[in-house]
């Protein structure tokens, strides 16, 4: 984690004012520090929910599972403790393994991916060290993937890149239940 204490407070749930309320009817029981965070600014948090339903929704064309491997290692590249974290939980139960979660963090040079999950990754690291794919690593994913699927890698990296800078800035700390991975502790 960044930050040890959140530069910004999550509202108290039980004092939301009207527009808050609005914004997080969504969620049932207690919401996540993220949208508790995000609900200071409940007309930017409503609009993020729009675009963030789609990215993590069945309308995006990539599989749950090849998508929850884009997310982790953009999470894991932005050193964003809070995103990995949650979506370590969102990914095993996408298919990934213990296995799979070290590998992401390895890059796509560790052993046992496919040649798809290592376009994936690639394009990952690309766009998150240059905002570009490299004609290679595009040819691979065409590969693998239709037109659409690698428009999606893109929207998908964008999404959590921006998800990672607020959850890091902000300081929105670990819900209940979230462990730090380790490898993220000292950041």
């Amino acid at each position: 984690m960044r930050l040890k204490s959140p530069r910004i407070t999550p509202v108290d749930p039980d004092r939301l004012d009207d527009d808050q309320r609005e914004a997080l009817k969504a969620f049932p029981g207690r919401p996540l520090n993220i949208f508790l965070t995000l609900s200071r600014a409940p007309k930017a948090l409503t609009r993020f929910l729009d675009w963030g339903g789609y990215v993590l929704s069945r309308r995006n064309a990539l599989p749950p599972r090849e998508r929850e491997i884009v997310i982790l290692r953009t999470g894991f590249l932005c050193r964003s403790g809070y995103e990995f974290a949650q979506h370590v939980a969102i990914g095993l139960r996408e298919g990934l393994t213990a296995d799979d979660i070290a590998r992401i963090k390895a890059g796509a040079a560790a052993p046992g991916w496919t040649a798809a999950e290592q376009a994936l990754i690639r394009a990952s690291d690309e766009l998150h060290a240059d905002q570009f794919i490299t004609d290679e690593t595009w040819a691979a994913l065409a590969e693998h993937f239709d037109e659409k699927q690698r428009m999606d890698v893109v929207f998908t990296v964008g999404q959590y890149t921006q998800v990672s800078m607020m959850l890091n800035s902000f300081g929105v700390q670990l819900d209940e239940g979230l462990t730090l991975d380790p490898d993220l502790a000292a950041f």
